[in-house]
């Protein structure tokens, strides 16, 4: 059963809860600079908030401002990424500080279009930025904001595969004329969808749009569309061989030699794949025969 649901009233209610009360989190706090916003947003890609708040207090220690990290070899980056994960994300940041500092006077832009701009900035970074940097009405959509796009506005169990620019126009539907309350509703959503409305166990008994939600008004439908690829297992993957030699190469102050990366895995042909690929993707160069970072 189709159920329609008010988006203006939804959106609403959301900020209401979000003002009421919400973690505390660095990158909420008030003065916050953008240049941080634009550091925390890009850590959270697939990394835990638990394991994101020290990384990026320990960043912003070392590098305060994009001209801080543009001035460094894009390998320190690399290195003080750590164990973040997806360690391409470090010469995203590398690459966008440089931008940032050539062309924009040290200063993060607030425009979605200049954000977009900058290497390694994807539509949701941008708006993530210009929303919660600069308070610039713009819907910010993750993967917790669309499955509550999906339960409360559609009925639907599960958000699915993304569908881009369909869940930018609903969320922009969600939001306020006014661009304080518009935060609210972009920032809110996002909590919800990380606090209540979660993808293996939501609390719809905490839910404070449950008597708006369109999946609970249908009785809870099974999800019944095309799903989401799923991602591989760690162990033993690529990715695994991958962060073995990066954490070698982080650990060293000069060049590692070729022998000791070769016998970091067992299996020579996945380590060579896995070398190419660093190579390819420039989080490792070649120093003769040994390996370094950038």
């Amino acid at each position: 059963m189709l159920v329609s649901v008010d988006p203006v009233h939804l959106g609403e209610r959301i900020a209401d809860w979000y003002a009421a009360g919400h973690r505390d989190l660095p990158w909420r706090r008030p003065g916050f600079p953008a240049w941080g916003t634009l550091v925390s947003e890009l850590m959270l890609q697939q990394t835990p908030v638990a394991r994101v708040i020290p990384a990026l207090e320990r960043w912003l220690a070392r590098w305060p401002t994009p001209a801080d990290l543009a001035a460094e070899p894009p390998g320190e980056a690399v290195r003080a990424w750590e164990r973040l994960g997806y360690p391409r994300r470090a010469l995203n940041l590398h690459g966008a500080a440089t931008a940032i500092a050539e062309r924009h006077g040290n200063e993060v832009p607030s425009d979605v279009d200049a954000l977009l701009a900058l290497p390694g900035v994807g539509p949701y970074t941008a708006r993530a930025v210009a929303a919660f940097a600069y308070g610039i009405r713009t819907p910010v959509v993750d993967t917790n904001v669309r499955r509550v796009l999906a339960r409360a506005v559609r009925g639907r169990g599960e958000a699915g595969p993304p569908r881009t620019a369909a869940e930018l126009v609903e969320m922009e539907g969600l939001l306020p004329v006014d661009e304080a309350r518009a935060r609210l509703v972009n920032a809110g959503t996002m909590e919800l969808g990380q606090t209540v409305c979660t993808a293996r166990s939501p609390r719809c008994d905490e839910c404070p749009v449950a008597d708006l939600c369109a999946w609970r008004a249908a009785g809870y439908p099974a999800y019944d569309g095309p799903r989401a690829a799923v991602q591989k297992k760690y162990e033993g993957s690529d990715r695994q061989v991958r962060g073995l030699v990066l954490r070698e190469l982080r650990g060293s102050d000069t060049p590692v030699p070729a022998h000791v990366v070769e016998g970091l895995w067992p299996d020579a042909v996945q380590l060579a794949r896995a070398v190419d690929g660093l190579l390819r993707d420039r989080l490792v160069v070649r120093d003769g025969d040994d390996y370094a970072l950038p």
